[in-house]
């Protein structure tokens, strides 16, 4: 059974006509012990199957463990979303319901290899100085959930410095304990510092520099205290 109709394959259609570039769409999967890895694969491959600028490379998470470390992927289903190059944007989970919406807007986005950032959130993004890696954790039955995970995977777009993943918190439940994820969308920078809520694009970069300063102090606080401690120990 396809998971895109008839009617929904014909408007994206009309909408990938509108694709500047290319976009590759990078699956991480396995057979078995992986819930929705086959129905995330499914999903992509009728996504590239629309329209073709839209490329598709499918990897075995254990057999291909070498692409998996290429791209940094620790979990699965995984899905990459590659325009002119790899710009740290990825969708654990299978991108479905609401969420589906991230993936085809992003797909646009990257498409055209720019996005409708402000002026002042790009200039305070020249500002960061260290990586930052943002977790946006959803329910794909949340409809402010992709609001967050575009703008996070925007911000990803315009800064190598950062990274932007997308969590389906019910497939992720060790996650979601870890971060205690109690009330969605929830944003983690750096897996310390947290935010939740629907933010405009200003708040929400606004907390993503107050976490960047925060992991930055703690981290410079941890490095002196672990020098400290191996001084005593000599």
């Amino acid at each position: 059974m396809a998971f895109i109709n008839e009617t929904q394959q014909e408007k994206l259609k009309e909408q990938f006509k509108e694709l500047s570039g290319d976009v590759k769409l990078i699956v991480f999967t396995q057979e078995i012990e992986c819930q929705y890895c086959r129905e995330t694969r499914q999903l992509m491959e009728e996504v590239s199957a629309l329209c073709d600028k839209i490329s598709l490379e499918i990897y075995d998470f254990v057999k291909d463990k070498e692409k998996a470390k290429e791209y940094h992927i620790d979990k699965i289903p995984a899905t990459v979303v590659e325009g002119k190059k790899d710009y740290g944007i990825r969708f654990y989970g299978i991108p479905a319901g609401y969420e589906f919406t991230s993936l085809i807007n992003d797909i646009v986005t990257l498409s055209r290899d720019t996005t409708d950032l402000s002026e002042e959130t790009k200039a305070a993004l020249k500002k960061l100085e260290e990586p930052l890696h943002i977790q946006v954790f959803v329910t794909l039955t949340c409809p402010y959930c992709p609001g967050a995970v575009e703008l996070a995977h925007k911000l990803a777009m315009e800064s190598e410095l950062i990274t932007s993943d997308m969590v389906e918190s019910a497939e992720f439940p060790v996650l979601s304990r870890k971060y205690k994820v109690m009330s969605i969308p929830k944003v983690i920078i750096n897996g310390k510092e947290q935010f939740e809520g629907v933010l405009t694009e200003k708040e929400f970069v606004e907390n993503l520099i107050s976490a960047a300063i925060k992991t930055s102090k703690k981290d410079k606080k941890d490095k002196k205290n672990k020098k400290k401690k191996g001084r005593k120990e000599k």
